[in-house]
C-alpha cells in the first residue's frame, strides 16, 4: 500500500506528509478498532521496522478511557522481555498519540493457529514462551486480563510477543481493601469463572486460567468453551464444563485440568507450571539483560538522567492531564509549562539574575529547581526543570497571582519572554 493510500484510508491518523515527526516512513495499515489503528512504518535513520499504533485523541476522551492509556504506557514503559512487545516512544500531537512499538513481523499466534491445530511440541514451545513473560509480568506486579491469541503475535523468526495491555492491572493500583480486583474484564470464551460470580479475583490466577485456555486452543484447534449464547457459555465456564480431544497426550490433559481449575484457590501456580512434568521437557529460562528504565517514566540518558518522553510533553497541555508533576498548588498561586530551548542551568542562572537585580530572594538552588521569594517571603515563582531531549527542556512554573503592579509580575514582564519556546511549534512543526 502506497503511502498515499494510507493516509487517506486512516481517516487523516497521520500528518499529510509521508513522514511521521521526521523521524518514521509510513508504511501499510495493519489492524484497526475502535479508537486505534496500527501501522508498519519505518525508522529513517536506522531503516528499521516498527509498528505505530495512532490513537485518536478525542475520541478517547469522549469514551472515557483515558486511564487506560495511561495505564498501558506505564506498564509498557516498565516491561523489558524478549517475549513481550517493546514499546520504543510515545509520540503526539495536540489531536493524535502515536505508540511506536517493536514491529512482529510474523503477525498474531491467531493467524497461524487458523490454519490448523499445533502439534505438542510447537504447543509446547509457545506455552514456554508465553509463561515465561507471564511470570516476568506477575514479578513487576502486573496482571494482562486479557490473554488470549489474539493478543500473542510472532516475531520475523516466528518466536512469540505479548501485547495490549490496554486491560492490564497495576497491582499496588487496583486492589482493594480485600486484596482482589474487581473490574470485570477480558474477552468472554477466556474469562475466568471468578470474575463471572463478581465477587473479586487475583489478577495472577484469572491469567494462568487464560494461559489454559490458550494451550488448550493450540493443541486442540479450538475452544475449550465455545458456545453463541453468551449465557450458556458462562454457565460452562463457571462449572469447568470441557472436554480434551481423544490425541491429547495424558500429561498435558493432567495439566490443562490443573490450568482450568475452576477453584483458584487450588489452581496451579506459575512455580508448579514450570515444575510440571510436561511443561519441564525442552524448557531452557529465557536469559537476557532487563534495560535499565527510570522510575516514574520517561527515558533516561547514559548517565541515568531522566528525560521526558514526547508523551509527557503533549499530556500536559489542555486536552487529557495524564499526570502533575508539581502536586499541591501553593494558596493563590498558578501553574504553567512550556519547553524552551536554553539548557537548565541557564534558566536558572537567567531567572538568578533577575532576582538579583530586582532585589529579591533566591532559596533551594538546585541543578534543575530554584524558588524566588519577594522580601515580604512569600513565593513569586518556584521554576522546576525537565529534560526532553539533548536540546529541549520543560519548565515548570508555579507563581503567586498577579495582584495588580507587584513583585509578582516580574515573572511574566521580564523572564518568561527569555525562555519560552512554543510548545506547538515541538509538536506540530
Amino acid at each position: 500500500m502506497a503511502i498515499k493510500d494510507t493516509i487517506e484510508d486512516s481517516g487523516d491518523v497521520f500528518p499529510t506528509e509521508s513522514t511521521l515527526f521526521g523521524k518514521y516512513e509510513l508504511g501499510k495499515l495493519l489492524g484497526y478498532g475502535a479508537f486505534a489503528k496500527v501501522y508498519h512504518a519505518r525508522e529513517i535513520l536506522t531503516g528499521k521496522s516498527v509498528a505505530i499504533k495512532a490513537i485518536n485523541k478525542q475520541r478517547l476522551l469522549k469514551s472515557g478511557l483515558t486511564d487506560q492509556i495511561k495505564r498501558e504506557v506505564s506498564i509498557m514503559r516498565k516491561l523489558r522481555h524478549p517475549h513481550i512487545v517493546r514499546l520504543f516512544e510515545v509520540l503526539a500531537t495536540k489531536k493524535k498519540i502515536y505508540f511506536v512499538m517493536e514491529f512482529a513481523k510474523g503477525g498474531e499466534l491467531f493467524t497461524k493457529l487458523s490454519k490448523g491445530r499445533f502439534s505438542e511440541e510447537l504447543s509446547r514451545k509457545y506455552f514456554h514462551q508465553l509463561i515465561t513473560a507471564i511470570s516476568y509480568c506477575h514479578s513487576h506486579g502486573v496482571f494482562h486480563r486479557d490473554l488470549k491469541p489474539e493478543n500473542l503475535l510472532l516475531d520475523e523468526n516466528w518466536n512469540l510477543k505479548v501485547t495490549d495491555f490496554g486491560l492490564s492491572a497495576v497491582k499496588e493500583e487496583q486492589i482493594h481493601s480485600d486484596g482482589l480486583l474487581h473490574t470485570l474484564c477480558g474477552t468472554p470464551a477466556y474469562v475466568a469463572p471468578e470474575i463471572l460470580a463478581k465477587n473479586g479475583y487475583d489478577g495472577g490466577k484469572i491469567d494462568i486460567w487464560s494461559c489454559g485456555v490458550i494451550l488448550f486452543v493450540l493443541n486442540a484447534g479450538y475452544l475449550p468453551f465455545n458456545e453463541s449464547n453468551l449465557m450458556v457459555l458462562y454457565k460452562k465456564i463457571y462449572n469447568g464444563d470441557y472436554r480434551c480431544p481423544k490425541w491429547m497426550s495424558f500429561d498435558l490433559k493432567r495439566l490443562i485440568s490443573r490450568l482450568l481449575d475452576t477453584n483458584p484457590c487450588s489452581r496451579i501456580t506459575l512455580n508448579e507450571i514450570i515444575n510440571d512434568n510436561w511443561f519441564r521437557k525442552g524448557f531452557k529460562n529465557v536469559k537476557f539483560d532487563e534495560l535499565s528504565v527510570c522510575d516514574g517514566g520517561g527515558d533516561c540518558d547514559s548517565d541515568g538522567n531522566k528525560f521526558l518522553n514526547a508523551f509527557d510533553i503533549i499530556s500536559y497541555s489542555s486536552g487529557i492531564e495524564l499526570s502533575s508533576l508539581f502536586g499541591k498548588l501553593e494558596e493563590k498561586a498558578t501553574f504553567e509549562r512550556f519547553v524552551s530551548k536554553m539548557a537548565a542551568d541557564a534558566i536558572i542562572a537567567e531567572i538568578e539574575i533577575v532576582a538579583i537585580e530586582e532585589g529579591l530572594i533566591v532559596k533551594g538552588k538546585k541543578e534543575f529547581k530554584v524558588k524566588v521569594e519577594g522580601r515580604d517571603g512569600k513565593l513569586i515563582v518556584a521554576v522546576e526543570i525537565h529534560r526532553l531531549t539533548e536540546e529541549l527542556v520543560m519548565v515548570e512554573v508555579q507563581r503567586r497571582e498577579n495582584e495588580g503592579e507587584s513583585e509578582s509580575d516580574i515573572w511574566k514582564k521580564k523572564i518568561k519572554d527569555r525562555l519560552v519556546y512554543k510548545l506547538d511549534e515541538l509538536v506540530d512543526g
